[in-house]
């Protein structure tokens, strides 16, 4: 079973008035919830070309939504670039489409390029953990890679955001060894990708519902839960005050700063799988079990 850590006091509204709607963070953040994930954009609505970037692209089939829900809030200009928190279906279904139609760079961690450029699957998920109907679909669920070659980059390695001055991006590895969560510190806001979330995604009556609660990262595609742990641990030292997750409704507030705060305390108990396959046999990059042939 999955442990719950209730934040239902801290989350943000959703609107759902039409298929290209979205959820407004602050004025110049927003995110859409596509199926199951969520795809974020940050940039001031009516940004023209270049004023914005898009971090993931959303799962498979969900495409012309997310574009329809972009040309809303942007019109018809492009983002400067996509930024990827990690590689994953859920997370990258759009990309080779989106990137091909905008001719925009990708940006992603350096260890998550093997996935991005056509080299290497993700490691299997493990399917026997977290108890719910998307743990036991998971072997069902394309590893990938993606092959955006042409048009990757890796982040700078000194942190910096490539087009958003004042963010940052961290190393937050566990769920996948290169994923990343990014940061801007003037207001607290933080986009975490599935370093942690809020929503349980191992059930799918829980993200259909979407009732707000901390979860560390979905269980059954975690490669390195003691990496994951340690970023959790970073991200709750941060004490934001605005949180994007992967999946689940976004989080703000004292309340958000507590969950996590106690997630970060809790997470052995609440957050790893024990007796999980990556349990005692993480997927790490230093090891090169992180890269399995395609």
């Amino acid at each position: 079973m999955v442990a719950q850590i209730p934040v239902a006091q801290s989350a943000i509204a959703e609107s759902r008035d039409d298929d290209a709607s979205y959820v407004e963070v602050l004025p110049d953040i927003a995110f859409k919830r596509l199926a199951i994930v969520n795809a974020a954009f940050i940039g001031p609505a009516h940004a023209p070309d270049g004023g914005w970037v898009l971090i993931d692209t959303g799962v498979i089939g969900t495409t012309h939504i997310l574009r329809r829900t972009l040309e809303k809030r942007f019109g018809k200009s492009r983002p400067a670039a996509i930024l990827m928190t990690h590689g994953h279906a859920d997370h990258a279904g759009g990309l080779e489409d989106l990137a091909a139609a905008w001719d925009v760079p990708v940006f992603a961690h350096r260890l998550e390029l093997p996935y991005l450029n056509g080299s290497a699957a993700y490691p299997p998920p493990d399917p026997g953990v977290g108890g719910g109907l998307m743990s036991a679909m998971s072997p069902l669920f394309p590893r990938g890679p993606y092959d955006v070659r042409d048009r990757l980059h890796a982040l700078p390695e000194d942190g910096s955001v490539p087009f958003l001055p004042g963010w940052r991006w961290i190393a937050t590895p566990g769920h996948t060894v290169g994923h990343v969560s990014f940061w801007r510190e003037s207001d607290g806001t933080l986009i975490s990708g599935d370093a942690f979330i809020s929503t349980n995604q191992e059930s799918a009556y829980a993200v259909t519902v979407q009732a707000p609660e901390l979860h560390g990262p979905p269980q059954y595609y975690t490669v390195d839960w003691q990496a994951a742990k340690h970023s959790v641990a970073k991200l709750a030292a941060l004490n934001c005050e605005h949180a994007v997750t992967g999946h689940g409704p976004a989080l703000q507030g004292e309340a958000l700063r507590a969950a996590l705060a106690e997630l970060a305390l809790r997470f052995d108990e609440v957050a790893i799988p024990h007796g999980g396959k990556y349990e005692s046999q993480p997927a790490r990059a230093d090891d090169g079990t992180a890269y399995v042939a395609r």
